[in-house]
């Protein structure tokens, strides 16, 4: 039945997508309609113009061509008070699907993401071959497992890929604590799209857990936020203005190595005494195996934690040490709403970890009456850096690469145009 309701408006201090009119823009314009109603939902075609400063026959030109390409879909009319009712307009989730693939150094991580943004499929398989033709072949059987269940689109229109470095890839982490043999030097991007036959993007794994968080997460709510990414080592992700910061070569955010105990352990950057070394996954497996622990699974360590292990214990008291006055510099440094941590770490020890942290040193986010706490667990657990790898070729599909974004403010410009485009 046709509903009732007001063209939709951008609330207050939202980044909105603007179009420019020229031709040589097509390309970014259709970008700006499709993330405009992937955002605002239902939407007339008057209601993109508006929203996006398109002339209304540029919008129904784009939008007649994104309908013949399965990308929108029309959902019938709105009911309005008088005149002809508008056609709405919406995301098809079935118009196509991005993959994201997050090769740890134990396992792979495969999800499949619609274009509404809504998870189709996951899987997580042991890796046991690290050398380069046993990723291969396993990313490429993983893919096709997911891609083989049943109801799902067929029309691929990418992968993201992240990975533990070091590799001389643009956007790659430059070092990690404990890399896949045999990848330094290599083309990982083009040997990941022969091997999975469809275009494939390579993200820094820590940038690629923000933005996981940022669409499937805790992060959907939020505008700035940072992220500390326990991956292969310990990195950190940073969303400023709802978009990812990667820095001016891709490798923003190697947290893991700020030097913080003076002449303390050596690490694989060449340092010693990185924050790595002590707060990380590859950190605290070390120190259990030094207390005779053989079984390091997650649901182990979880058990371990719930038994009152004290090499487990003592590790995280040292390690919320190292990490808290690292947060509140990163609080100084960006002064996000919140800092998340999540990754491969058990929930139950990050949960102790930020537990331990308390109280929380002093910083720009000490702020009387803040309604969101200044660390928490994030909400992606193990997903989060494949949910981020799947955004990479979606957003390279709907979201558009501007240059400049129009910042809605309550209060409109002096002659009432609002932001300039």
């Amino acid at each position: 039945m046709p509903h009732h309701r007001q063209p939709p408006s951008p609330p207050p201090s939202r980044s909105v997508a603007v179009g420019t009119n020229p031709e040589r823009t097509r390309s970014h314009n259709r970008r700006v309609v499709l993330e405009t109603v992937r955002q605002h939902g239902l939407l007339g075609r008057s209601d993109i113009a508006a929203l996006t400063r398109l002339t209304a026959q540029a919008v129904s030109n784009i939008v007649a061509e994104l309908v013949a390409e399965g990308f929108l879909v029309e959902q019938g009319r709105r009911r309005t008070a008088r005149g002809q009712p508008p056609v709405e307009l919406a995301v098809n989730p079935d118009g196509g699907m991005t993959a994201g693939v997050e090769i740890a150094t134990d396992h792979i991580t495969t999800v499949l993401v619609d274009l509404a943004g809504k998870i189709r499929a996951q899987r997580i398989a042991p890796l046991g071959d690290v050398t380069i033709e046993g990723v291969q072949r396993l990313a490429a059987t993983e893919l096709a497992q997911a891609r083989g269940a049943a109801g799902l689109p067929k029309r691929l229109l990418g992968c993201g890929v992240v990975m533990p470095g070091p590799f001389e890839v643009e956007g790659m982490s430059s070092v990690g604590s404990s890399p896949l043999p045999g990848w330094a030097g290599q083309d990982a991007g083009q040997l990941l799209t022969e091997a999975l036959g469809t275009p494939v993007t390579i993200e820094n794994d820590a940038t690629a857990a923000a933005v996981g968080e940022h669409l499937h997460g805790l992060g959907r709510n939020l505008r700035h936020f940072c992220q500390i990414y326990f991956g292969a080592g310990l990195g950190l992700g940073v969303i400023i203005a709802g978009q990812p910061y990667r820095g001016a070569f891709g490798n923003a955010g190697e947290i893991g190595h700020i030097p913080v105990v003076l002449r303390g352990l050596a690490c694989a950057c060449g340092q010693e005494g990185c924050l790595e070394r002590y707060a990380s996954v590859h950190a605290l497996t070390e120190t259990l195996r030094a207390a005779g622990v053989a079984n390091l699974e997650p649901d182990e360590i979880t058990k371990l934690y719930g038994q009152g292990h004290p090499a487990l214990l003592g590790w995280i008291e040292q390690a919320a040490g190292l990490l808290a006055p690292v947060i509140a510099m990163l609080e100084n440094l960006f002064d996000p709403e919140t800092v998340i941590l999540g990754g491969g770490m058990p929930e139950g020890v990050i949960d102790a970890l930020i537990a331990a942290m308390s109280p929380q040193p002093i910083s720009v986010a000490n702020r009387p009456g803040r309604t969101i706490p200044r660390v928490q667990r994030g909400a992606t657990g193990r997903l989060t850096a494949a949910l981020g790898a799947a955004a990479l070729p979606l957003l390279d599909t709907i979201t558009p690469k501007l240059d400049r974004v129009a910042l809605v403010q309550d209060e409109a410009t002096a002659d009432g145009t609002g932001p300039a485009v």
